[in-house]
């Protein structure tokens, strides 16, 4: 049975029909990136069961293309001796990354059986702290001295880029280790034998240090676009490297958990079809209980002002219109915010300038809707109610912009994520306060 929109065989049928010598053809055939994305569609026994039927070292391959929390699945489905040859088998940083994923005693286990040299590159990964630069890069990269010629370079980087994650972007040190500048392969290789690497490197160099929140360092790989960026320690030498292919698996878990959280749900971090439907609940079900709660004040809110909805049933007629309005207004606000602080383009001190701009496009945004419910409300009801849902409208989209450009930054100053101050919560909180000025607004205008 093959997948109408991309010919792959139906792996899970194939197992259960016992049809191993197609199962073993596809798998001979297929590149490793297509059998990865073909394991994380399968139940943990399927995966295991397929991936004991690759070779040891296409097994590697593929391994390496997985997540952790996939390749964890894995490896709970195979033997330890072939475990330790998968683990061992992948760089530093993705090691670490996988026994970050591991309960703490099987992670020391697979690290005691490790190779010497292999545990003690992963034990200094370990050691930095979680979500920080030094966690994320290599220690296995190529360094040059800028007094060496390009023909004692070339001769390095053949005897050591095996080992490397990327020999493209070359850091060049002093006799201390300390960065000063870096170069390239492509200079490298269209120089002449006897140059120096000093006439050929840039001592404009973009680095971090190992305590640099990992985000901030994958967003500068992007931003810079770099092939690997520089880690040094405090005193500027050089202990790793992050390439551009680690940056951006961390942007792409960064921005999956803002996704989540501005849907008002828990990061999962697994394949949608990994996961089972009771985590599925969960990781809804509480933020749904939050919501619940905050949606609390808006109930509150009609209780306080139930004799004003009596003398005027008309009233309640517009409530979810104004409340769905302002919550769309100050949402927009904060997706717009957001998606700004991801990419850098504002930060805490730009809070004056975000809020005066956002209160501009919230009054325009609500005179524009005024104009067009004013009309028709004053035709078919009465002129004061019609001026009394108009003016709510400018107040509740310029309350609602300012809120939702506010308070992302507000967050993120305070150490919290700003997605989880984003649409959900914004609309719940700009619901409750925009009834309060509806009929705040209906008692003076109507006098009731």
């Amino acid at each position: 049975m093959t997948d109408q929109d991309t010919g792959t065989p139906d792996i899970g049928r194939l197992i259960d029909d016992g049809a191993n010598a197609e199962l073993t053809a596809w798998l001979s055939a297929s590149s490793p990136l297509e059998i990865a994305d073909e394991l994380t569609r399968l139940d943990a026994a399927d995966t295991a069961f397929t991936f004991r039927l690759l070779p040891r070292d296409r097994a590697i391959e593929v391994f390496e293309m997985l997540e952790p929390v996939d390749q964890q699945q894995v490896l709970d489905g195979l033997r330890d001796d072939r475990v330790i040859h998968l683990i061992e088998g992948l760089d530093p940083d993705d090691r670490a990354r996988l026994l970050d994923e591991m309960p703490a005693k099987v992670a020391n286990r697979l690290l005691n059986q490790l190779s010497v040299g292999e545990r003690a590159l992963t034990t200094i990964l370990l050691g930095y702290p979680e979500e920080s630069a030094g966690r994320l890069m290599t220690p296995e990269f190529v360094s040059l001295r800028d007094t060496m010629t390009v023909r004692q370079a070339i001769e390095k980087i053949r005897r050591e880029g095996l080992d490397a994650e990327t020999v493209y972007a070359l850091p060049v040190l002093d006799d201390e280790r300390h960065l000063i500048g870096i170069t390239g392969l492509r200079s490298l290789v269209l120089a002449p034998p006897e140059q120096v690497v000093h006439d050929l490197m840039t001592t404009e160099v973009v680095s971090v240090t190992t305590d640099t929140d990992r985000e901030d360092a994958a967003r500068l790989v992007r931003e810079a676009g770099l092939i690997a960026l520089p880690v040094v320690d405090s005193e500027n030498r050089l202990v790793g490297v992050i390439t551009v292919d680690d940056a951006m698996e961390v942007l792409e878990v960064e921005e999956t958990e803002d996704f989540a959280f501005q849907a008002g749900h828990s990061p999962i971090n697994m394949p949608y079809l990994s996961v089972s439907a009771l985590r599925l609940a969960r990781a809804r079900a509480v933020w749904l209980l939050v919501l619940i709660a905050a949606a609390a004040l808006t109930v509150n809110v009609l209780q306080i002002f139930e004799a004003t909805i009596e003398q005027l049933a008309t009233l309640a007629l517009f409530v979810p219109l104004l409340i769905g309005t302002g919550g769309n207004s100050g949402a927009q606000a904060a997706t717009a915010v957001i998606r700004a602080m991801a990419v850098g383009e504002v930060r805490f001190t730009d809070l004056p300038r975000i809020v005066w701009r956002e209160a501009r496009v919230g009054v325009m945004l609500g005179a524009m809707l005024a104009a067009a419910v004013f009309v028709p409300v004053s035709l078919i009801w009465d002129l004061d109610l019609g001026l009394v849902v108009g003016i709510t409208l400018v107040t509740i989209c310029t309350w609602a912009t300012i809120a939702g450009s506010a308070l992302p930054l507000l967050a993120k100053r305070a150490g919290v994520d700003p997605a989880v101050v984003s649409a959900p919560v914004i609309t719940t909180l700009v619901d409750a306060t925009g009834l309060v000025f509806y009929f705040t607004f209906a008692k003076l205008i109507l006098g009731i």
